[in-house]
């Protein structure tokens, strides 16, 4: 699916895929060489992230039930854990610089739209 920075008019990337379930959640990107651009994982629920196992940095958005970004975390590095986003529903990880080659900040709305075009 495509997730798009409506307040920005920019794209954030259009292969993004989502992690549901538990077991999609836990491992998140863990066990990936990289993230390419365009590429992400959006994690729904999720209110916090950890990187322990990470082999590279990766952006996160973290985005609430209305699609506003409540938090983020650029360039967010190896071996961390971050704060938790209480008004968070998930996460979407990105390649790192997404979130400053698209000038994204809290408060953006970013909509998620399935491969033929449609909102979710």
């Amino acid at each position: 699916m495509k997730a798009v920075n409506m307040t920005r008019v920019a794209l954030l990337g259009d292969g993004v895929e989502t992690a549901r379930t538990p077991m999609e959640r836990t491992r998140g990107l863990l066990g990936t060489a990289k993230l390419p651009r365009g590429g992400g994982l959006w994690i729904v629920p999720c209110r916090s992230i950890h990187s322990f196992g990470m082999r590279y940095e990766f952006d996160a958005l973290f985005i609430d039930r209305e699609g506003r970004v409540v938090g983020m975390h650029p360039r967010f590095r190896r071996n961390r854990i971050s704060r938790i986003f209480w008004g968070a529903r998930g996460v979407l990880e990105l390649p790192a610089g997404t979130i400053e080659r698209t000038s994204t900040g809290v408060g953006d709305e970013v909509v998620f739209q399935a491969a033929g075009g449609g909102s979710r």
